[in-house]
């Protein structure tokens, strides 16, 4: 899987859990919507993605790794909480932004390479 399509799968999957943890919850917490505006920025940056612009790419990389890492303390609070659904929403969201993260590295050591 190529970074571009990577990103976009990511996008979605943030957008999509976020949207699906928010309305699912009989107490919604704004807090649920953040990897929302994370996917929707990083869908953002689509076009640069496609177009190779190294600048737009590093910003869509660092939102990733950012929205990663982030997702760990809701993991753990649905861990510990036992909610099952969350933490299988939550898992999936760590693992595309993952495979996201894995698909920029190989294609920024590929672009290194064609540099030289």
């Amino acid at each position: 899987m190529n970074a571009l399509n990577a990103s976009i799968l990511n996008s979605f999957v943030l957008i999509l859990m976020s949207l699906w943890g928010y309305l699912s919850s009989e107490t919604p917490s704004p807090t649920a919507l953040i990897p929302l505006f994370f996917g929707v920025i990083i869908l953002l940056c689509f076009k640069g993605i496609k177009n190779h612009n190294k600048v737009i790419s590093h910003i869509a990389v660092l939102l990733t790794l950012i929205v990663l890492l982030a997702l760990f303390m809701p993991l753990m609070g649905s861990v510990n909480r036992g909610d099952t659904l969350a933490t299988t929403r939550i898992s999936i969201m760590i693992l595309t932004s993952v495979i996201s993260m894995i698909a920029f590295i190989k294609s920024f050591i590929e672009a290194r390479k064609n540099k030289s």
